[in-house]
């Protein structure tokens, strides 16, 4: 499956943005997604995944309550709501998809989209 992420840009503290992951192929709902970020100079993190159907979610302790995953299997399409941006939000956010259910370790995914940039202003 082909992933392109998109939905980045520029945010005060405080603000929001909607990432989206749109995927190619038509069996889509047969990955489980995840949202990994990646600032200068460090490795990428788990920020949030979501199963093959979207009814479970799991998310790293630093963005809980904030950010939101969810996914349109009829769009091929998961997004990352993120609502009450911080500065350390700041990063390249990726998501990545795997045929064999989620997980929070990147190297267990096999497709990854080209990322997109978040800044966030203090």
């Amino acid at each position: 499956v082909q992933l392109q992420a998109s939905g980045g840009g520029l945010v005060h503290a405080g603000g929001s943005l909607r990432l989206s992951c749109a995927a190619s192929g038509r069996t889509f709902s047969s990955y489980a997604v995840g949202w990994f970020r990646q600032a200068p100079g460090k490795e990428r993190e788990f920020v949030a995944t979501i199963s093959r159907s979207g009814a479970g979610t799991t998310y790293a302790d630093s963005v809980k309550g904030r950010f939101t995953i969810s996914r349109d299997n009829t769009k091929n399409t998961v997004y990352l709501q993120m609502n009450s941006l911080k500065p350390e939000d700041t990063a390249v956010y990726y998501c990545g998809a795997r045929s064999s259910g989620v997980s929070l370790y990147p190297g267990a995914y096999d497709s990854w989209g080209q990322g997109t940039l978040v800044t966030v202003s203090s």
